[in-house]
C-alpha cells in the first residue's frame, strides 16, 4: 500500500488540522465545549512551543494545505490555523 502522503510530517499536519477542524465545528450537543476549549488551548500550546524550525516546516505544511484547499470555510480555518495556535506572532 502507497501513501499519498509525502512525508510523516505532511501526514501528521493533516491528522492533526482534520482533527481540529472536526472540534471547531461541532456544536455544543454534540461535543463539551470545556473539553473542547481544553483540546485547542493545548494543542496550541504544544504548537507555540516548537523549535523555531519544526514551527516553520508546519508553517509551510499548513499553508501548502491552504492553498490546495477547496472548501472555503476550511480554507479561512487553514489561513487562521497560524495565529490562532501560536506559530506566529500577533506582531508578526
Amino acid at each position: 500500500m502507497t501513501s499519498s502522503y509525502p512525508s510523516l510530517s505532511r501526514a501528521l499536519a493533516e491528522a492533526l488540522v482534520d482533527v481540529l477542524w472536526f472540534i471547531d465545528g461541532n456544536e455544543d450537543e454534540q461535543m463539551d465545549q470545556d473539553d473542547a476549549v481544553k483540546v485547542m488551548e493545548s494543542v496550541a500550546h504544544v504548537v507555540s512551543t516548537l523549535p523555531g524550525d519544526q514551527r516553520q516546516e508546519l508553517l509551510e505544511l499548513v499553508g501548502e494545505m491552504s492553498a490546495a484547499e477547496n472548501n472555503p470555510a476550511r480554507r479561512d480555518f487553514l489561513e487562521a490555523f497560524p495565529e490562532g495556535f501560536g506559530l506566529i506572532d500577533d506582531a508578526s
